[in-house]
């Protein structure tokens, strides 16, 4: 093997080496065309852990609000059962008793479907919330469809020894330690009301340990909820370092949208040739040519049937100006030196458009004169 077939072995082998596959390492920020396309396919950044916290949050508030309701409903339905009790032990027929649990266990699913209703309404309406406030509205079913790879054992074993699981895992052992010490710390700080539990009338020991789940509960929430904070930072932060591209992959998404650069160049230069053909074939119709003598040349048309105001037909310098006065010249065009209105006209007015207000005077002096050279 030759020195320059070793050369180019390496150079090959070492794209092997090269940080995030073989377009190099991503450094450049995402477009705005790949976060549109990973939005369809519904990768944004999304806390699910900031849903849960203020989820938690909700449901701990309204029961501190409404725990009056909460428990009149619970103390009904304990009534209620209690009650038919004597009921079932006096009645030994059967169907009858049988038909009575069930009217029985109806009535105490409905009572609890009445008081927990509105914890799930309003913990469903606060969940879609905070997914709008995170992401907000885009419906796909992108991520429903069925993938291949998906199915891929060893794809589901990378996806579970991985940084991103062994973060996730971190994360929940650190959430476990803080709600439980918080748990803890709020229970400790009761611990001397929950000893006499034993010593106080029924109703009291029940809103005394109803009144230790709330703050705890709201203690846990409000930990939660800044942990859900932190997460949807990193989040962000995450979903923006994974969107960035190689410049490869911006070069390539160029390509794709806007085509290749030779390509669109080569358009551009076919169709300038076009537009200045069209242009030479013109100039024919003009009615004079004015020059710079030799830098510009500007063909002007009047027709009062067509336009308002005379039009530059063709305009170009130099080279392009030489040929506009040999054209002139074989259609026997007059050409009129004037350098301040050739400028002028060359640097304001396009090809195919009128002439603006402030140079009809000019213009108008220079096709008086062409005209009555006609008519001589």
């Amino acid at each position: 093997m030759t020195e320059w077939d070793n050369n180019r072995w390496l150079s090959y082998n070492l794209q092997w080496f090269a940080k995030d596959g073989p377009g190099g390492e991503k450094t450049e920020e995402p477009t705005a065309k790949k976060l549109t396309d990973a939005r369809n396919d519904g990768k944004v950044a999304k806390s699910k852990e900031l849903n849960s916290a203020f989820d938690l949050m909700v449901l701990f508030l309204l029961l501190k609000i409404f725990s009056a309701f909460v428990y009149n409903g619970f103390l009904n339905v304990f009534s209620y059962t209690y009650t038919r009790i004597p009921d079932f032990a006096a009645n030994n027929a059967r169907e009858t008793n049988g038909h009575s649990i069930d009217m029985m266990l109806r009535v105490i699913m409905q009572e609890f479907l009445y008081l927990l209703l509105p914890f799930f309404l309003v913990g469903t309406a606060v969940c879609i919330l905070v997914c709008l406030i995170q992401v907000g509205w885009k419906v796909t079913s992108k991520p429903l469809k069925p993938k291949p790879e998906k199915f891929n054992p060893l794809n589901g074993l990378k996806r579970i020894i991985s940084k991103d699981s062994l973060f996730e895992l971190l994360k929940s052992f650190l959430k476990l330690g803080l709600i439980g010490y918080v748990a803890y710390a709020s229970i400790q700080k009761n611990a001397d009301e929950l000893f006499i539990l034993y010593h106080i009338p029924l109703m009291q020991a029940i809103l005394l340990c109803g009144q230790v789940i709330l703050d705890t509960g709201l203690k846990i929430a409000l930990v939660y909820f800044v942990v859900g904070i932190l997460d949807w930072i990193y989040q962000k932060h995450k979903f923006h370092e994974d969107m960035k591209m190689t410049k490869q992959e911006v070069k390539d998404e160029y390509k794709n949208t806007e085509g290749n650069p030779e390509i669109k160049g080569k358009q551009r230069q076919r169709m300038h040739e076009a537009s200045r053909r069209r242009m030479m074939q013109d100039i024919p119709k003009a009615d004079v040519i004015i020059t710079n003598p030799t830098h510009l040349a500007v063909a002007i048309k009047y027709d009062a049937n067509e336009a308002k105001a005379p039009i530059v037909l063709a305009k170009g310098e130099d080279y392009l100006a030489l040929k506009i006065r040999e054209v002139a010249k074989e259609n026997h065009i007059e050409i009129v030196e004037n350098k301040p209105l050739a400028r002028m006209l060359y640097a304001n007015v396009d090809i195919g458009k009128e002439i603006p207000p402030e140079l009809y005077q000019a213009v108008a002096e220079v096709l008086a004169m062409v005209y009555n050279l006609k008519n001589n």
